[in-house]
């Protein structure tokens, strides 16, 4: 009996010292701080991520949740510097600026979504946060870019998506400029009060 109790009091310390070690790394999580300290960067270097660590931050992009599962979105990785310019100068038109509302960045993720899907802007704009955090995850920079509805709504849209082999109703989501920041990380905002209310 005597050995029993102490067994039990040992599991007991085990479980509770366990539990604690959890809390505690539920603290410092890595994903949970990745989340906190994103920021949209919005100045860049020329330097052009390597292939292997785009299509790192790519692939957590398709694993953002979808409705349904149906996965109405897709991804337009733009690395070419010309096709880059082209699409720049395409949503700087839209503003009717001539800057360049890509603020340097040497590469575009376009996430484009397909119309039919009832849950299409919800899915693209899931995809885009994945894109972002899983970016500043790997040590880049990025930024959401709008206007990609108006741009791929264009003839001149129209005929880059064709020109990529993109057929059937898309519309632009977003453009997740991507690449290294150039400066010192942005600091947060503070969160506003009413931001979160418990119902209990």
């Amino acid at each position: 009996m005597k050995y029993l109790m102490i067994t039990l009091a040992l599991m007991l310390g085990i479980a509770t010292s366990c539990n604690t070690e959890r809390q505690k790394d539920m603290t410092r999580n890595e994903t949970l701080e990745n989340l906190k300290t994103r920021r949209a960067i919005r100045a860049y270097t020329d330097q052009m991520p390597p292939k292997e660590l785009l299509e790192k931050v790519i692939e957590a992009g398709t694993y953002a949740p979808t409705g349904m599962g149906k996965q109405s979105p897709i991804i337009i990785a733009v690395t070419d510097r010309a096709v880059r310019d082209s699409l720049s100068r395409l949503n700087a038109a839209v503003m009717g600026v001539d800057s360049d509302p890509f603020y340097g960045a040497p590469a575009v993720l376009v996430v484009l979504a397909d119309r039919n899907i009832p849950t299409y802007l919800y899915d693209g704009s899931l995809v885009m946060g994945n894109l972002m955090n899983a970016a500043h995850a790997v040590g880049l920079g990025t930024c959401w870019i709008h206007r990609a509805k108006e741009v791929f709504d264009s003839e001149a849209g129209k005929a880059l998506l064709k020109s990529w082999g993109v057929e059937g109703d898309y519309e632009g989501i977003g453009n997740c400029i991507i690449g290294y920041r150039a400066g010192e990380m942005p600091s947060p905002k503070p969160r506003k009060s009413d931001y979160v209310r418990f119902i209990e």
